[in-house]
Protein backbone atom coordinates (compact mmCIF):
# COMPACT_ATOMS: atom_id res chain seq x y z
CA UNK A 1 0.00 0.00 0.00
CA UNK A 2 3.05 2.16 0.76
CA UNK A 3 4.25 2.12 -3.05
CA UNK A 4 1.05 3.74 -4.53
CA UNK A 5 -1.17 6.66 -2.99
CA UNK A 6 -4.85 7.49 -4.90
CA UNK A 7 -5.42 11.13 -5.90
CA UNK A 8 -7.77 13.41 -7.61
CA UNK A 9 -7.88 13.87 -11.01
CA UNK A 10 -8.21 16.95 -12.88
CA UNK A 11 -11.43 16.97 -15.04
CA UNK A 12 -10.95 15.06 -18.26
CA UNK A 13 -11.89 15.75 -21.76
CA UNK A 14 -15.11 13.82 -21.75
CA UNK A 15 -13.63 11.88 -24.72
CA UNK A 16 -11.55 10.61 -22.59
CA UNK A 17 -13.91 9.63 -20.27
CA UNK A 18 -16.38 7.82 -22.85
CA UNK A 19 -12.84 6.38 -23.86
CA UNK A 20 -12.42 4.66 -20.47
CA UNK A 21 -16.16 3.95 -20.33
CA UNK A 22 -16.41 2.08 -23.60
CA UNK A 23 -13.20 0.02 -22.55
CA UNK A 24 -14.86 -1.10 -19.07
CA UNK A 25 -17.68 -2.19 -21.37
CA UNK A 26 -15.23 -4.30 -23.64
CA UNK A 27 -13.68 -5.76 -20.60
CA UNK A 28 -17.24 -6.05 -19.11
CA UNK A 29 -18.31 -8.48 -22.63
CA UNK A 30 -15.00 -10.39 -22.13
CA UNK A 31 -15.70 -11.55 -18.54
CA UNK A 32 -19.55 -11.92 -19.64
CA UNK A 33 -18.30 -14.29 -22.26
CA UNK A 34 -16.00 -16.79 -19.59
CA UNK A 35 -18.67 -16.90 -17.19
CA UNK A 36 -21.61 -17.72 -19.99
CA UNK A 37 -19.23 -20.56 -21.27
CA UNK A 38 -18.12 -21.69 -17.51
CA UNK A 39 -21.73 -21.88 -16.28
CA UNK A 40 -24.16 -22.69 -19.41
CA UNK A 41 -21.51 -23.99 -21.89
CA UNK A 42 -23.32 -22.04 -24.36
CA UNK A 43 -21.78 -19.74 -27.20
CA UNK A 44 -21.12 -16.32 -25.77
CA UNK A 45 -20.98 -14.88 -29.48
CA UNK A 46 -24.85 -16.17 -30.03
CA UNK A 47 -26.00 -14.75 -26.62
CA UNK A 48 -24.86 -11.33 -27.51
CA UNK A 49 -26.53 -11.72 -30.87
CA UNK A 50 -29.53 -12.89 -28.80
CA UNK A 51 -29.44 -9.72 -26.95
CA UNK A 52 -29.25 -7.68 -29.38
CA UNK A 53 -32.42 -9.11 -31.65
CA UNK A 54 -34.51 -8.79 -28.06
CA UNK A 55 -33.70 -4.98 -28.69
CA UNK A 56 -33.53 -4.49 -32.25
CA UNK A 57 -35.04 -7.47 -34.06
CA UNK A 58 -37.92 -6.07 -35.34
CA UNK A 59 -39.85 -2.53 -35.48
CA UNK A 60 -41.92 -3.72 -33.09
CA UNK A 61 -39.48 -4.00 -30.73
CA UNK A 62 -37.69 -0.96 -31.43
CA UNK A 63 -40.21 1.01 -31.11
CA UNK A 64 -41.45 -0.92 -27.52
CA UNK A 65 -37.02 -0.30 -26.49
CA UNK A 66 -37.85 3.93 -27.44
CA UNK A 67 -40.87 3.93 -25.42
CA UNK A 68 -39.21 2.32 -22.14
CA UNK A 69 -36.17 4.74 -22.94
CA UNK A 70 -38.31 7.15 -23.15
CA UNK A 71 -40.25 6.61 -19.64
CA UNK A 72 -36.89 5.61 -17.64
CA UNK A 73 -35.45 8.83 -18.98
CA UNK A 74 -38.44 11.10 -17.81
CA UNK A 75 -38.32 9.76 -14.65
CA UNK A 76 -34.38 10.12 -14.53
CA UNK A 77 -35.55 13.52 -15.71
CA UNK A 78 -37.70 14.12 -12.97
CA UNK A 79 -35.32 13.44 -10.09
CA UNK A 80 -31.83 14.90 -11.12
CA UNK A 81 -32.89 18.25 -9.86
CA UNK A 82 -33.68 17.16 -6.43
CA UNK A 83 -30.29 15.02 -6.73
CA UNK A 84 -28.38 17.82 -8.07
CA UNK A 85 -29.67 19.75 -4.61
CA UNK A 86 -28.48 16.86 -2.51
CA UNK A 87 -32.26 16.14 -1.82
CA UNK A 88 -32.31 12.25 -2.20
CA UNK A 89 -35.76 11.70 -3.80
CA UNK A 90 -36.38 7.84 -3.84
CA UNK A 91 -40.02 9.02 -4.02
CA UNK A 92 -40.13 8.82 -8.04
CA UNK A 93 -42.30 5.82 -7.68
CA UNK A 94 -45.01 6.95 -6.02
CA UNK A 95 -45.33 10.28 -7.52
CA UNK A 96 -45.64 8.54 -11.22
CA UNK A 97 -48.86 6.28 -9.23
CA UNK A 98 -49.73 9.22 -8.07
CA UNK A 99 -49.81 11.25 -11.42
CA UNK A 100 -51.00 8.33 -13.02
CA UNK A 101 -54.25 7.66 -10.28
CA UNK A 102 -55.01 11.65 -11.40
CA UNK A 103 -55.18 10.60 -14.96
CA UNK A 104 -56.92 7.81 -14.57
CA UNK A 105 -59.86 9.67 -12.34
CA UNK A 106 -60.16 12.24 -15.23
CA UNK A 107 -60.99 9.63 -17.98
CA UNK A 108 -63.15 7.33 -15.49
CA UNK A 109 -65.58 10.50 -14.13
CA UNK A 110 -64.88 13.09 -16.94
CA UNK A 111 -64.47 11.13 -20.08
CA UNK A 112 -67.98 11.61 -21.58
CA UNK A 113 -68.86 14.79 -20.41
CA UNK A 114 -65.77 16.48 -22.05
CA UNK A 115 -63.95 17.15 -26.08
CA UNK A 116 -61.57 15.11 -25.89
CA UNK A 117 -58.81 18.04 -26.34
CA UNK A 118 -59.95 19.42 -23.01
CA UNK A 119 -60.06 16.41 -21.11
CA UNK A 120 -56.32 15.43 -21.99
CA UNK A 121 -55.35 18.98 -20.79
CA UNK A 122 -56.71 18.45 -17.79
CA UNK A 123 -55.17 15.27 -17.69
CA UNK A 124 -52.13 16.67 -18.14
CA UNK A 125 -52.72 19.69 -15.10
CA UNK A 126 -54.17 17.14 -12.78
CA UNK A 127 -51.04 14.72 -13.25
CA UNK A 128 -48.23 17.12 -12.80
CA UNK A 129 -50.27 19.01 -10.18
CA UNK A 130 -50.88 15.61 -8.02
CA UNK A 131 -46.96 14.66 -8.76
CA UNK A 132 -45.79 18.15 -7.88
CA UNK A 133 -48.07 18.10 -4.40
CA UNK A 134 -46.75 14.49 -3.50
CA UNK A 135 -43.07 16.04 -4.09
CA UNK A 136 -43.91 18.72 -1.70
CA UNK A 137 -44.32 17.21 0.78
CA UNK A 138 -41.74 15.70 1.63
CA UNK A 139 -39.89 19.21 0.94
CA UNK A 140 -41.34 20.83 3.20
CA UNK A 141 -41.08 18.74 6.63
CA UNK A 142 -37.22 19.14 4.80
CA UNK A 143 -37.38 22.83 4.68
CA UNK A 144 -39.27 23.01 8.16
CA UNK A 145 -38.28 20.23 10.09
CA UNK A 146 -35.30 18.88 8.72
CA UNK A 147 -36.38 15.97 8.58
CA UNK A 148 -35.16 12.82 6.59
CA UNK A 149 -36.17 13.38 2.74
CA UNK A 150 -35.19 9.39 1.85
CA UNK A 151 -37.25 8.07 4.83
CA UNK A 152 -40.02 10.35 3.88
CA UNK A 153 -39.86 9.91 0.24
CA UNK A 154 -39.56 6.18 0.63
CA UNK A 155 -42.67 6.12 2.59
CA UNK A 156 -44.61 8.08 0.38
CA UNK A 157 -44.04 5.34 -1.71
CA UNK A 158 -45.98 2.80 0.23
CA UNK A 159 -48.64 5.50 0.38
CA UNK A 160 -49.09 6.16 -3.29
CA UNK A 161 -49.09 1.89 -4.04
CA UNK A 162 -52.23 1.70 -1.29
CA UNK A 163 -54.21 4.80 -2.86
CA UNK A 164 -53.84 3.29 -6.27
CA UNK A 165 -54.70 -0.13 -4.66
CA UNK A 166 -58.15 0.93 -3.25
CA UNK A 167 -59.21 2.94 -6.32
CA UNK A 168 -58.28 0.17 -8.48
CA UNK A 169 -61.08 -1.73 -6.23
CA UNK A 170 -63.54 1.23 -6.39
CA UNK A 171 -63.51 1.38 -9.58
CA UNK A 172 -62.93 -2.39 -11.12
CA UNK A 173 -64.62 -3.13 -13.81
CA UNK A 174 -66.42 -6.08 -13.92
CA UNK A 175 -66.78 -6.14 -10.34
CA UNK A 176 -65.29 -8.75 -8.58
CA UNK A 177 -62.32 -8.54 -11.31
CA UNK A 178 -59.80 -6.95 -9.06
CA UNK A 179 -58.24 -4.76 -11.68
CA UNK A 180 -59.85 -1.45 -13.90
CA UNK A 181 -59.19 -3.27 -17.11
CA UNK A 182 -59.21 -1.06 -20.38
CA UNK A 183 -60.29 2.63 -19.81
CA UNK A 184 -62.61 4.08 -21.98
CA UNK A 185 -62.10 1.34 -24.79
CA UNK A 186 -65.12 1.92 -27.00
CA UNK A 187 -64.50 5.77 -26.85
CA UNK A 188 -61.08 6.12 -26.73
CA UNK A 189 -61.81 9.18 -24.19
CA UNK A 190 -58.52 10.66 -22.20
CA UNK A 191 -56.26 8.65 -24.51
CA UNK A 192 -53.38 10.54 -26.05
CA UNK A 193 -53.79 10.74 -29.70
CA UNK A 194 -51.11 8.84 -31.58
CA UNK A 195 -48.48 10.83 -33.97
CA UNK A 196 -46.51 9.31 -36.50
CA UNK A 197 -46.35 5.80 -37.20
CA UNK A 198 -46.33 4.31 -33.97
CA UNK A 199 -48.16 5.01 -30.67
CA UNK A 200 -45.01 5.56 -28.45
CA UNK A 201 -43.70 7.84 -30.59
CA UNK A 202 -45.21 10.93 -29.08
CA UNK A 203 -44.16 10.03 -26.00
CA UNK A 204 -40.92 9.59 -27.15
CA UNK A 205 -41.04 12.63 -29.01
CA UNK A 206 -42.50 14.90 -25.23
CA UNK A 207 -39.21 13.27 -23.35
CA UNK A 208 -36.48 14.24 -26.47
CA UNK A 209 -37.85 17.97 -26.25
CA UNK A 210 -37.98 17.50 -22.04
CA UNK A 211 -34.71 16.41 -22.11
CA UNK A 212 -33.33 19.31 -23.64
CA UNK A 213 -35.88 21.78 -21.59
CA UNK A 214 -33.81 20.13 -18.25
CA UNK A 215 -30.32 20.58 -20.03
CA UNK A 216 -31.11 24.10 -20.71
CA UNK A 217 -32.94 24.61 -17.22
CA UNK A 218 -29.84 22.93 -15.11
CA UNK A 219 -27.14 24.56 -16.82
CA UNK A 220 -28.55 28.25 -18.33
CA UNK A 221 -31.06 29.46 -16.17
CA UNK A 222 -30.86 31.34 -12.47
CA UNK A 223 -32.90 28.76 -10.52
CA UNK A 224 -30.69 25.94 -12.24
CA UNK A 225 -27.50 28.22 -10.48
CA UNK A 226 -29.86 28.13 -7.24
CA UNK A 227 -29.78 24.42 -7.01
CA UNK A 228 -26.29 23.88 -8.00
CA UNK A 229 -25.54 26.41 -4.93
CA UNK A 230 -27.98 24.76 -2.27
CA UNK A 231 -26.34 21.22 -3.78
CA UNK A 232 -22.32 22.47 -2.88
CA UNK A 233 -23.10 24.30 0.47
CA UNK A 234 -26.51 25.31 2.33
CA UNK A 235 -24.52 27.79 4.38
CA UNK A 236 -23.34 29.48 1.10
CA UNK A 237 -26.83 29.71 -0.38
CA UNK A 238 -27.73 31.54 2.59
CA UNK A 239 -24.62 33.73 2.49
CA UNK A 240 -25.11 34.95 -1.30
CA UNK A 241 -28.85 35.20 -0.34
CA UNK A 242 -30.79 32.28 -1.86
CA UNK A 243 -33.46 31.39 0.09
CA UNK A 244 -32.87 27.71 0.63
CA UNK A 245 -36.51 26.56 1.78
CA UNK A 246 -37.80 27.80 -0.96
CA UNK A 247 -35.56 26.10 -3.81
CA UNK A 248 -36.00 22.89 -1.42
CA UNK A 249 -39.82 22.88 -2.06
CA UNK A 250 -39.73 24.84 -5.41
CA UNK A 251 -37.17 21.93 -6.97
CA UNK A 252 -39.64 19.15 -5.49
CA UNK A 253 -42.59 20.89 -7.23
CA UNK A 254 -40.80 20.46 -10.46
CA UNK A 255 -39.32 16.92 -9.96
CA UNK A 256 -42.90 15.61 -8.21
CA UNK A 257 -44.48 16.93 -11.47
CA UNK A 258 -42.34 15.48 -14.33
CA UNK A 259 -42.84 12.41 -12.75
CA UNK A 260 -46.99 12.58 -12.55
CA UNK A 261 -45.85 13.24 -16.24
CA UNK A 262 -44.78 9.95 -16.75
CA UNK A 263 -47.48 9.22 -14.80
CA UNK A 264 -49.96 10.50 -17.96
CA UNK A 265 -47.86 9.05 -21.09
CA UNK A 266 -48.39 5.69 -19.22
CA UNK A 267 -51.26 5.72 -18.64
CA UNK A 268 -52.78 7.91 -21.17
CA UNK A 269 -50.68 7.44 -23.80
CA UNK A 270 -49.91 3.91 -23.78
CA UNK A 271 -51.42 1.62 -21.45
CA UNK A 272 -54.94 3.20 -20.91
CA UNK A 273 -55.39 1.40 -17.66
CA UNK A 274 -53.83 2.46 -13.95
CA UNK A 275 -52.12 -0.28 -11.58
CA UNK A 276 -50.31 -0.79 -8.58
CA UNK A 277 -47.14 -2.03 -10.60
CA UNK A 278 -47.56 0.52 -13.86
CA UNK A 279 -44.37 2.42 -12.53
CA UNK A 280 -42.05 -0.97 -12.75
CA UNK A 281 -39.41 0.02 -10.63
CA UNK A 282 -38.30 2.81 -12.89
CA UNK A 283 -38.61 5.12 -9.77
CA UNK A 284 -35.71 3.35 -7.96
CA UNK A 285 -33.84 2.38 -11.29
CA UNK A 286 -33.98 6.22 -12.68
CA UNK A 287 -31.94 6.87 -9.48
CA UNK A 288 -28.50 5.04 -11.30
CA UNK A 289 -29.35 6.46 -14.77
CA UNK A 290 -29.03 9.99 -12.70
CA UNK A 291 -25.67 9.10 -11.40
CA UNK A 292 -23.82 7.24 -13.80
CA UNK A 293 -24.68 10.18 -16.15
CA UNK A 294 -23.55 12.29 -13.25
CA UNK A 295 -26.66 14.45 -13.72
CA UNK A 296 -26.24 15.69 -16.78
CA UNK A 297 -29.83 15.30 -18.82
CA UNK A 298 -28.49 14.49 -21.98
CA UNK A 299 -25.55 11.71 -20.82
CA UNK A 300 -28.84 10.12 -19.37
CA UNK A 301 -29.61 9.43 -23.00
CA UNK A 302 -27.12 6.75 -23.48
CA UNK A 303 -27.50 5.49 -19.56
CA UNK A 304 -30.74 5.08 -20.20
CA UNK A 305 -30.55 3.19 -23.25
CA UNK A 306 -27.82 0.87 -21.84
CA UNK A 307 -30.04 0.02 -18.80
CA UNK A 308 -33.18 -1.06 -21.09
CA UNK A 309 -31.45 -2.82 -23.68
CA UNK A 310 -29.66 -4.85 -20.78
CA UNK A 311 -33.15 -5.55 -18.85
CA UNK A 312 -34.15 -6.49 -22.50
CA UNK A 313 -31.87 -8.70 -23.73
CA UNK A 314 -31.72 -10.57 -20.19
CA UNK A 315 -35.29 -11.40 -21.06
CA UNK A 316 -34.76 -12.33 -24.68
CA UNK A 317 -32.32 -14.74 -23.34
CA UNK A 318 -34.14 -16.64 -20.82
CA UNK A 319 -36.83 -16.96 -23.61
CA UNK A 320 -34.31 -18.27 -26.36
CA UNK A 321 -31.99 -20.26 -24.76
CA UNK A 322 -34.00 -20.91 -21.81
CA UNK A 323 -31.81 -20.11 -19.34
CA UNK A 324 -33.62 -19.19 -15.94
CA UNK A 325 -33.61 -15.42 -16.20
CA UNK A 326 -31.45 -14.75 -13.23
CA UNK A 327 -28.80 -15.63 -15.72
CA UNK A 328 -29.66 -12.91 -17.67
CA UNK A 329 -29.18 -10.43 -15.00
CA UNK A 330 -25.68 -11.72 -13.65
CA UNK A 331 -24.85 -10.69 -17.23
CA UNK A 332 -26.22 -7.16 -16.64
CA UNK A 333 -24.54 -6.91 -13.09
CA UNK A 334 -21.21 -7.88 -14.27
CA UNK A 335 -21.48 -5.27 -17.14
CA UNK A 336 -22.74 -2.32 -14.65
CA UNK A 337 -20.28 -3.63 -12.03
CA UNK A 338 -17.44 -2.54 -14.55
CA UNK A 339 -19.23 0.61 -15.93
CA UNK A 340 -19.91 1.93 -12.74
CA UNK A 341 -16.32 0.94 -11.53
CA UNK A 342 -14.54 2.60 -14.44
CA UNK A 343 -16.11 5.97 -12.86
CA UNK A 344 -13.18 5.25 -10.40
CA UNK A 345 -10.34 5.62 -13.14
CA UNK A 346 -12.28 8.99 -14.53
CA UNK A 347 -12.47 10.40 -11.46
CA UNK A 348 -9.37 9.49 -9.25
CA UNK A 349 -5.44 8.22 -10.61
CA UNK A 350 -2.94 6.15 -8.80
CA UNK A 351 0.16 7.76 -8.59
CA UNK A 352 3.38 5.42 -7.72
CA UNK A 353 5.96 6.41 -5.29
CA UNK A 354 9.42 6.36 -6.74
CA UNK A 355 12.29 4.36 -3.96
CA UNK A 356 15.57 6.55 -4.09
CA UNK A 357 18.04 4.99 -2.11
CA UNK A 358 19.57 7.66 0.70
CA UNK A 359 22.72 9.08 0.70
CA UNK A 360 25.53 7.21 2.95
CA UNK A 361 23.19 4.48 3.79
CA UNK A 362 26.06 2.32 3.06
CA UNK A 363 29.23 2.27 5.06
Amino acid sequence: MGNFHISKRKTLAWYTAWAIRGCAILLALLVCAVVTTALTGKDPIAVYKTMFSGAFGTTRKLWTLGQNIAILLCVSLAVTPAFKMRFWNVGGEGQILIGGLATAACMILLGDKLPNWLLILIMLLCACGAGAVWGMIPAIFKAKWNTNETLFTLMMNYVATQLVAYFVIVWEVPKGAGKIGIINQTTESGWLPQVGPSKYFLNILVVAVLTMLMYLYLSRSKQGYEISVVGESERTARYVGIKVSRVIVRTMAISGALCGLAGLLLVGGTDHTITTTIADGRGFTAVMVAWLAKFNPLSMVFTSFLLVFLDRGASEISTIFGLNHAFGDILTGIILFFIIGSEFFITYELKFRKHTKEVGSHV
